[in-house]
């Protein structure tokens, strides 16, 4: 009960806060190329529900059809705006609103698609869908600049699956574990220290 007070306190505030900058984003993709201000996509959340999480679109409309889920290295699918907003990770910013309706928190596993939530060992999957997926959490920090680190594997789906989502899995479940306001206050102000670099 906390947590979710937690939740929804902050990412009103945040919304609220941000808004003249969501507004000014929204703005720029919407003149940088064609298609929705907003990327929708079903991911695995708690209990392992499927959800709609928002992002700001950072990709040409036509994407999914034309490579993979998992974004490698300087993917020519991505726009011009695009690359700055993943850089600075402001495409996750529309999901304060997922926090607000309850389909995320702030900090938790980071959700996936349900392609790769169906590789999850038994006894991890249980662990980790056990709470809500959150917009940061220890693996988004470790795994920050995970697109350049597939641009090296010679199979960057065969890297994900085997070594990123494991290592990630790994994580999730330390911090299900351990999970706690202080712990939560902790990754929100390391997470914010390092968008700054």
């Amino acid at each position: 009960m906390a947590k979710r007070l937690f939740d929804l306190l902050l990412a009103a505030l945040g919304l609220l806060l941000l808004a003249p900058l969501l507004l000014a984003v929204a703005l720029w993709i919407k003149l940088d190329s064609r298609g929705p201000v907003l990327f929708r996509q079903e991911r695995v959340g708690r209990f392992g529900r499927p959800f709609l999480i928002h992002k700001f679109r950072t990709m040409r409309v036509e994407a999914p059809a034309l490579g993979p889920q998992i974004t490698v290295g300087a993917d020519a699918r991505i726009t011009r705006a695009g690359r700055w907003l993943r850089a600075s990770k402001l495409d996750e910013l529309p999901q304060l609103w997922d926090v607000l309706r309850g389909a995320m928190s702030l900090v938790g596993p980071r959700p996936e698609v349900p392609r790769y939530v169906a590789l999850y060992p038994a006894e991890l999957r249980e662990l980790v869908l056990s709470v809500r997926p959150g917009i940061t959490d220890p693996a988004s920090l470790r795994f920050r600049h995970e697109s350049e680190l597939l641009a090296r594997a010679a199979d960057p789906e065969r890297e994900y699956v085997e070594v990123v989502l494991p290592a990630k899995l790994r994580l999730a479940a330390d911090y299900v574990r351990q999970a706690g306001l202080l712990a939560d206050l902790r990754l929100i102000l390391a997470t914010l220290g390092a968008l700054r670099h």
